[in-house]
């Protein structure tokens, strides 16, 4: 057989032929290329989010936990007793109303068993306890990140004085002990405006008032984060281009800036939730939070601790729930970071 020459370039050197792209007879190359598309950074984000095991286990588990939460009158009859429906049949008056039976009384009657001392369904309690929870964080969190999302805009846009004002507003709420500040000034907000005309207090204004004072305090940090991503957009192009155009600020905010800022503000409200879940529960578990007999996870590891050496069940099943839904949720924030800015993670 012989041998094909190979064609040389002026130095002597062995050149290779390229295919010409508008030569069909070359094969299916063009027809690969056509068929490769471009994709938004959305789906990019959403291509590495599956990747990561960790954080699709954790959206698995949050999930259902909302799932669960959201249809709890659902499983509340499907098992039979409600939430504040007392079962004295399940416990036991002569030996300080403990559950009667093994592991604080689970039965086919009571699935997680019994509260001791007033026989409520744990099951029930449990899940409509965490629906409240994720009422306050959700709404919270909403809140939060408007108002901060809101002045970050202006506070990075019109710079200046009122960068200043704003930026010094900030530190002051972040420099604030927050909790500490929370629980201080909770009974006196719950105590002068959520009262009833029965002289109680009202459930609902008392779950607005801890939504109102947690969403106060939350704002700064997503305030910040929006500040510092404008400060870098405003100097772009596009920027002066609305301005040469005509455009007013608030066309320059809310129509050219923010659609460039959803990736931080998405990751701000993911972080949030959880944090405003485990706030929520530390305020009911020091009783400055949800008002008793209404069912509420921090309100149930608090009654669990005078029973916890005598029915460590009743403490372990609002504390396991309580830990999974807040590091599902965190470590899902985390993912969702992550796949928004993949380079967060390099050094």
């Amino acid at each position: 057989m012989t041998k094909q020459p190979q064609p040389t370039g002026s130095n002597g050197d062995t050149t290779t032929l390229t295919p010409d792209p508008a030569d069909s007879s070359q094969g299916p190359e063009p027809v690969a290329a056509a068929a490769i598309s471009g994709r938004s950074p959305a789906l990019l984000a959403w291509t590495r989010l599956k990747r990561d095991r960790a954080s699709m286990i954790a959206f698995v588990v949050a999930v259902l936990f909302i799932a669960a939460a959201i249809a709890a009158p659902l499983l509340s009859k499907v098992e039979g007793w409600g939430p504040i429906t007392p079962d004295l049949k399940a416990i036991n008056p002569d030996t300080g109303n403990f559950p009667i039976g093994s592991l604080g009384g689970m039965s086919g009657h009571h699935w997680l068993g019994v509260e001791p001392g007033t026989g409520y369904d744990v099951f029930s309690r449990l899940f409509y306890g965490l629906r409240t929870s994720l009422i306050v964080s959700i709404l919270a969190a909403t809140i939060s990140t408007v108002l901060g999302v809101v002045i970050g805009l202006a506070a990075g846009y019109f710079g200046g004085k009122i960068d200043t004002f704003l930026n010094w507003v900030m530190n002051v709420f972040l420099a604030f002990p927050q909790l500490l500040f929370i629980i201080a000034v909770t009974p006196v907000i719950t105590n002068a405006f959520t009262t009833n005309t029965h002289g109680g207090t009202s459930e609902t204004l008392q779950l607005g008032a801890i939504i109102f004072i947690i969403s106060i305090f939350a704002w700064a940090y997503t305030a910040r984060l929006v500040r510092g991503q404008v400060l870098s957009l405003r100097e772009r192009e596009f920027v002066d281009a609305a301005k040469i155009m005509g455009a007013g600020w608030g066309h320059i905010l809310f129509k050219q800036l923010l659609p460039n800022l959803w990736a931080p503000i998405l990751i701000s409200f993911a972080l949030a939730v959880p944090t405003n879940i485990a706030t929520e529960a530390a305020l009911s578990f020091l009783g400055v939070g949800v008002v008793p007999p209404n069912p509420d996870l921090g309100g149930m590891l608090n009654a669990a601790t005078q029973y916890y050496l005598y029915d460590p069940t009743y403490m372990a099943v609002p504390g396991v729930a309580l830990v999974l839904v807040v590091l599902s949720m965190n470590l899902f924030g985390d993912g969702v970071r992550d796949a928004l800015d993949p380079r967060a993670g390099r050094n």
